[in-house]
């Protein structure tokens, strides 16, 4: 086993030139009310890792430029597809509209682990919420389901960034399954 350079990865990824024509997964995410701009731009360059159709910056949520944004999103900023909609209930309305399934990253007494969500629940949005408080409720009347990831230690939930990381990941390889 050998690490591969710099210049061998880049082979391997895509042209920033040429970012806005390739093909998106039909995976979408709308954060609420995040407060830290070092987890918006976590975000982003997650996003950008997966090749996410767009994210949806909402409420209170900070948006770029930021240099915070940018210190964790390494430019992922300028090849994400983003929005701002301060409203979240209008954002989400607008996609469900468009034929997109809603679910929120939360605990709730009917939410299902990540890794039980089908092929055919695309295209699809994952809401994230607050640090602190997570999705509020009236987000959550609007979702047409939840998903949690199960937590074994003594803490109930993830940083919202590692936690969008780890089930957009999954999200996204079963969108590639369709």
């Amino acid at each position: 086993m050998k690490k591969l350079t710099y210049d061998q990865i880049s082979l391997k990824r895509a042209p920033a030139d040429g970012i806005s024509s390739i093909r998106r997964l039909p995976l979408f995410a709308l954060a609420e009310n995040i407060r830290s701009l070092y987890n918006v731009g976590s975000i982003f360059r997650t996003a950008d890792a997966v090749l996410l159709g767009k994210i949806i910056l909402s409420g209170y949520t900070p948006t770029p430029p930021r240099k915070e944004i940018e210190k964790t999103a390494l430019g992922a900023t300028a090849a994400v597809p983003w929005e701002y909609s301060k409203d979240p209930i209008d954002a989400l309305r607008g996609l469900r509209s468009s034929g997109i399934r809603i679910v929120c990253l939360e605990h709730t007494d009917s939410s299902i682990p990540y890794t039980s969500v089908h092929p055919t629940d695309f295209p699809l949005c994952l809401v994230v919420g607050n640090e602190i408080t997570g999705v509020s409720q009236a987000v959550l009347n609007e979702c047409d389901g939840a998903i949690e990831i199960p937590m074994l230690g003594i803490k109930h939930s993830l940083n919202v960034a590692v936690a969008f990381g780890v089930a957009v990941f999954e999200l996204a390889r079963v969108s590639s399954r369709r």
